[in-house]
């Protein structure tokens, strides 16, 4: 039997026992129903307290005589710097520009991202866990069992143990069901990337406080909820492997393959990392950093007060952006098969230059100012889209440990051959979201956001089965 297909006394196929577990609406430990009274006796039995400062509050962080870059005392956790980034050859993506600055996040240690399962009553249970991150709008979302950087784990920051990290690293850790390396935010993480990890405990497991065991059918229905599943729980379901369905695409995976390789080889980006005190059209106050038009984004600072973390009191930067994001998939069937228009995007701090993200990832406000042709693709065709055609609407929120308020509309919007022709544009291809399963089992394919729309797919295909 290959390694990678686990079998359980029943003698189902792993892919079998995750769509069992999706079809779960109820768990053997928690009610759907009751799950927003213990999220919120969660939040009342810790102490949760984020405050903005000014940069001079900061503890143990300052701008570098030399660079003007904001750093750590330490030399770890993670920098803020600039970045000068051009885009050559081939026509650049989306947006008008093709040379810009900005600041961006510098923060080469990879941290895990791991989900615990679990057989209960002969069904696969998620461990989850109600963590507090200071970017988060409501403070309190669903993680995944283990969410820390290298630093957290290894305790840089003489804090407590990371809860249940044994089961994810050293000899004693349990089955891999999935482990992938994945990229960040490519527009304000340079060349960062995460190991998304989901494994099955072997034996019993304690249950600590703030955690709680849930079926994926369970999470699924979660994931309609606004700001209730966070990102680093999205990235990490969506590498679960489903049940392979690719028959009926339109293009052959080693067609896909080859297009993605050839939309790599077309654009030439190149990005130099300069001090943060010389990029031109930021501005540095005593509390942020901004663009000197409004757009875009500020770096803030902000003091966290956080009763359950393994460090209960800190100070640190985070990125806050200017405006609600849309992230949208537009939706056809071809031959009765559902496919996504996938974009082939260009992100400043991508290993690889480029990975397949939605039909739409912006801020819309940020083009407001352009006519028409100058904005995203796509755009318009989603933000006029009725309710008839809105298959999926929630505001999920990014990563709150590095980004304030960070906020986006998912959808997925059904659209026709006048809104997103068979034939699509440079820069786009038709796949299915089964394409995208198989990608996403292979490092720096599919972005964070896209990732996030793969796991709200797999949502809505369960909950219409």
């Amino acid at each position: 039997m290959p390694s990678h297909i686990i079998q359980t006394r029943e003698n189902k196929s792993l892919p079998d026992r995750i769509a069992l577990s999706a079809a779960a609406a109820q768990g053997a430990h928690l009610r759907t129903e009751d799950f927003g009274d213990w999220l919120a006796e969660r939040g009342r039995a810790n102490t949760f307290r984020v405050e903005r400062i000014p940069f001079a509050e900061l503890d143990g962080w300052s701008f570098q005589e030399s660079t003007g870059n904001l750093v750590h005392r330490s030399g770890r956790f993670f920098t803020v710097e600039g970045l000068h980034v051009t885009e050559e050859g081939e026509p650049h993506g989306d947006g008008p520009y093709a040379d810009w600055y900005q600041p961006i996040i510098k923060q080469p240690e990879v941290g895990i991202l791991g989900i615990l399962v679990k057989e209960f009553d002969g069904v696969l249970h998620f461990l989850m866990q109600a963590k507090m991150e200071p970017g988060n709008p409501n403070l309190l979302q669903l993680s995944p069992t283990v969410q820390a950087t290298r630093s957290n784990y290894t305790k840089a920051h003489k804090g407590a143990d990371v809860k249940y990290i044994e089961y994810f690293v050293g000899p004693n850790r349990g089955r891999i069901v999935a482990d992938v390396l994945q990229s960040e935010h490519g527009s304000w993480f340079y060349r960062k990337s995460n190991r998304n990890m989901v494994v099955e405990a072997v034996g019993d497991v304690p249950l600590l406080d703030d955690f709680c065991w849930l079926t994926l059918g369970q999470i699924h229905e979660l994931l309609s909820r606004d700001n209730v599943v966070n990102m680093d729980s999205r990235t990490v379901l969506s590498c679960l492997p489903f049940a392979d369905g690719s028959d009926g695409a339109l293009l052959s995976d080693i067609e896909l393959l080859s297009w993605i390789t050839g939309e790599r080889t077309r654009h030439s980006v190149r990005t130099e990392r300069v001090p943060l005190d010389s990029i031109p059209g930021w501005k540095r106050g005593e509390s942020e950093i901004e663009h000197g038009e409004g757009r875009y984004f500020n770096v803030v600072a902000v003091s966290v007060r956080a009763g359950n973390r393994e460090v209960t009191g800190w100070t640190q930067p985070l990125f806050e952006p200017v405006g609600l994001g849309v992230t949208a998939f537009l939706t056809r069937e071809f031959g009765g098969v559902q496919h996504v228009l996938a974009h082939a995007r260009v992100e400043a701090g991508f290993l690889d230059t480029l990975e397949l993200g939605p039909t739409v990832q912006c801020t819309p406000d940020n083009y407001a100012h352009l006519p028409e042709k100058e904005r995203p693709r796509f755009l318009d065709t989603v933000l006029r889209a009725g309710a008839d055609r809105i298959r999926y609407e929630v505001v999920h929120s990014e990563e709150g440990g590095r980004f304030l308020n960070a906020e986006s509309r998912f959808l997925i919007v059904e659209a026709d051959e006048a809104d997103a022709p068979l034939d699509p544009p440079p820069g786009y291809a038709w796949v299915t979201p089964a394409q995208l399963t198989t990608l996403v089992r292979h490092g720096h394919y599919l972005n964070v956001q896209a990732r996030t729309m793969l796991a709200c797919l797999n949502a809505t295909a369960a909950s219409t089965r």
